[in-house]
């Protein structure tokens, strides 16, 4: 069957995509609802055949803001690089936010919360396009990855104890299949596991986050990545 193209390939990450274009795009695209570690590391492996049956444990609750970051040359996605010392994924690229907490309204609320506590990033100065689906993660968390378009000047602070460095990814490099890598590695427990990941620069985006990038560039573009 022919891929149909959400956005046309010429305004995918030029200053002149629109955030209604990519609301239509977040409403009209593919759901899933078995995106995971697990499950992503099963097909990059190359099996055809059923995928494990989730664990029965009982999954936390988690969101995460998307930032598009509109600026004059182009649009941006916006991550963090968490500080070595956390008790969850030390060290490596994210989105800001967090577990949903019992006063958060819903995922949104605790993803704009979230993005505040970590970045600084104000809430007044964000409007949300929509949401990717949800991502079953290895340690336990059912995290919505909640997009939201931004408009600079950004005026930021990175909570030291969680947040190393805040940057920005082109949104452009993000929607090429060219940096969409395929890695895997042992884990302690002598199992293969399989992975996106996109390095950029210094940074090594992979795991959820890389699979959460794939999410929005199968969206906003209608072509499957795996």
């Amino acid at each position: 069957m022919e891929q149909r193209h959400l956005l046309s390939p010429g305004s995918v990450g030029q200053p002149d995509l629109t955030t209604d274009a990519v609301i239509r795009a977040l409403s009209a695209g593919r759901r899933r609802t078995d995106r995971s570690d697990v499950n992503t590391s099963w097909r990059l492996a190359g099996n055809e055949n059923r995928p494990p049956s989730p664990s029965d444990q009982p999954l936390t609750p988690a969101a995460v803001l998307v930032p598009m970051v509109w600026h004059a040359d182009g649009i941006t996605i916006l991550l963090t690089q968490r500080t070595s010392h956390l008790a969850h994924h030390a060290g490596q690229v994210s989105f800001p936010g967090g577990r949903v907490e019992s006063n958060d309204a819903d995922a949104v609320a605790a993803a704009l919360r979230e993005a505040q506590e970590e970045i600084g990033l104000d809430r007044q100065t964000v409007r949300i396009l929509g949401r990717l689906d949800d991502y079953v993660t290895v340690t336990g968390f059912c995290v919505t990855p909640v997009v939201a378009a931004v408009t600079p000047p950004l005026h930021l602070e990175a909570d030291p104890f969680e947040v190393a460095e805040i940057f920005e990814v082109p949104l452009a490099f993000i929607l090429d299949p060219a940096n969409h890598q395929r890695h895997s590695r042992v884990t302690p427990d002598g199992i293969p596991r399989h992975f996106f990941a996109m390095p950029f620069g210094a940074h090594y985006i992979w795991g959820a986050t890389a699979g959460m990038l794939i999410n929005l560039f199968e969206m906003l573009t209608g072509q499957c990545a795996s």
